[in-house]
């Protein structure tokens, strides 16, 4: 059986605002996600046996029954048992590129690309919605790293509405390596805190549909990078950069530089400055790492991305 080796881009949020709470116990969200170059390579290859084994070239990344891929695997084995049983468990093999608990969809993106892989080594012949819906059994975020780009997406996360791409533009990520932000507790946070402003009912179908006639949904499909840039919105910077003064002070260094805009990706700890050139985008992660020698911070330099998951060739 052929093997197969994926791309999986990671993602920034352009946007994300906390609309309510859902009868699910989830947050209604509307969110701009955005597929960015950085990313992790995936192989695939059957093994012979009925067993599911996760590799990494990261010793922090678990290999075990934990890791996202491995559930992407056993999800596709539980949906299709007698493919399952026919061609058996699979090795699967992660190249990482993209940071841990950085608020950038790593785990998210690796276990689209075993969704595709898998579908690919077992000829399905499912539908990137079919994709989609599996996806959404697994994680909130999963569904966009498949099909990637610029969407908004609304729900919990994995109602999705394509936009035009702003691959036009690039970014300079920075994290401190050791700095990792629990989601849960950044989104419980919130509730605590801000629960007094939630909307419910039909005025939280109001305020979904109206991030699609937002204005930064109008700056992306006018191409326009300045104005993009200053609409960056995302409403855990409220919970996460007074708890977190690290990832605050990365926020106003990088503001400095004078970017587009400048904002944390999902729960972070990622921080993001958003720019029009690689030259500038270089320029900038050369003045922060002199602003910032610390050993610990990591910082990259990236495209904004039209795609998803991709095949290598």
């Amino acid at each position: 059986m052929q093997a197969y080796s994926l791309i999986a881009p990671a993602k920034i949020n352009l946007y994300l605002e906390i609309i309510g709470d859902r009868p699910d116990g989830y947050h209604e969200l509307a969110m701009i996600l955005q597929s960015i170059d950085l990313a992790d390579q995936i192989d695939l290859r059957a093994n012979g046996t009925e067993q599911i084994r996760v590799h990494c070239d990261d010793p922090q990344i678990p290999t075990d029954s934990s890791n996202l891929t491995y559930k992407a695997a056993a999800l596709m084995a539980k949906q299709f048992p007698q493919t399952y049983s026919k061609f058996g468990g699979v090795d699967i093999t992660i190249h990482k590129r993209i940071p841990m608990g950085a608020g950038l969809a790593g785990g998210s993106t690796d276990a689209a690309a075993v969704l595709i892989g898998m579908d690919l080594m077992w000829k399905l012949g499912l539908t990137q919605i079919e994709i989609q819906e599996m996806a959404a059994q697994l994680g909130s975020d999963i569904p966009f790293c498949v099909s990637g780009g610029t969407a908004i997406a609304t729900g919990r996360g994995e109602q999705l509405a394509p936009l035009p791409s702003v691959d036009f533009l690039y970014a300079v990520l920075a994290k401190y390596r050791s700095l990792g932000i629990s989601t849960p507790w950044a989104y419980k946070t919130y509730r605590q805190q801000f629960s007094q402003s939630y909307v419910s009912g039909d005025n939280l179908l109001q305020r979904r549909q109206r991030v699609h006639s937002g204005e930064i949904v109008a700056a992306i499909q006018q191409r326009d990078g300045k104005r993009i840039g200053q609409l960056l919105h995302n409403d855990l910077e409220k919970v996460v950069l007074p708890a977190y003064p690290q990832v605050e002070g990365l926020r106003r260094i990088l503001a400095e530089f004078n970017p587009l805009g400048v904002m944390m990706s999902g729960s972070g700890s990622t921080v993001f400055a958003l720019v029009e050139s690689k030259a500038q985008a270089e320029q900038i992660r050369q003045q922060l790492k002199t602003a910032l020698p610390d050993p610990d911070l990591g910082v990259w330099t990236t495209r904004l991305s039209a795609n998803g998951i991709q095949l290598v060739h």
